[in-house]
């Protein structure tokens, strides 16, 4: 039945075309909310090397997130879900045409489509919302009484978290994993994508694609699937030299 059956997109870098905190986080150093000199001293040297491809990404990334959760700290709530409506309304078309595709096709057989990301709730609620999610799950930014951030946060962006939101998820709609779908792009997204019986990984990272490899079960049932500029490439796994 196709209502126990679903697809589950990671975000950034699957659906969305970058990380959406790299939005969220213009938006506050363009506005003053994060100090320029962070910007500069802090984020900028990963950015230029994972731009010169002598960093990688989750460096930079993780540069700015670590800065987004200190600034948020005793911000209001409806600020930062103000901000976030801001950034899916001017940037949330900018996505792969591949996932974009998927999300249609997976509507349209009448299979639920989940969003487990590990993007602020904020960001992944609006974009679940754009794109007529049923269900989403995000790293929870908790909030006091008030309202406002306390600087805890339950994460969503590793790989245990997501499977724990996956394996809650199943229980919550009756879902058939075996006949389910997922679809994911770094290491983090390895259990969501070994747990499903029809896994894709979209323009994968190094580290997931030898994650892969070391497991026959999933290695065998994989989809790898590049998209650049407008052309979408199937990989065949067997034919990727990967390199420690």
């Amino acid at each position: 039945m196709a209502e126990n059956i679903a697809a589950f997109f990671d975000i950034d870098g699957t659906i969305y075309r970058e990380g959406l905190i790299t939005e969220v986080f213009k938006k506050m150093v363009t506005h003053e909310i994060i100090d320029q000199k962070r910007w500069r001293d802090e984020v900028r040297p990963a950015y230029m090397a994972w731009d010169r491809r002598v960093g990688d990404y989750d460096t930079y990334l993780m540069r700015m997130t670590d800065i987004f959760k200190q600034t948020v700290v005793g911000f209001s709530s409806q600020h930062i879900n103000f901000i976030a409506h801001k950034v899916i309304e001017q940037k949330g078309d900018r996505v792969y045409q591949f996932t974009r595709s998927e999300i249609e096709r997976h509507r349209r057989e009448g299979h639920k489509i989940i969003a487990i990301s590990g993007s602020p709730d904020a960001l992944v609620r609006e974009m679940a919302e754009k794109y007529q999610f049923d269900d989403w799950r995000g790293s929870l930014y908790k909030t006091d009484a008030q309202g406002r951030y306390t600087g805890e946060i339950v994460p969503m962006w590793d790989s245990a978290s997501k499977l724990k939101a996956l394996t809650e998820l199943t229980r919550l709609y009756d879902l058939d994993l075996s006949k389910s779908w997922a679809y994911g792009d770094t290491n983090g997204d390895f259990t969501m994508l070994q747990a499903v019986g029809h896994p894709t990984a979209v323009n994968p990272t190094r580290e997931l694609l030898m994650k892969v490899s070391t497991d026959p079960e999933v290695a065998k049932k994989i989809r790898v699937v590049v998209e650049r500029k407008d052309v979408i490439y199937n990989i065949d796994l067997n034919s990727l030299k990967l390199e420690s």
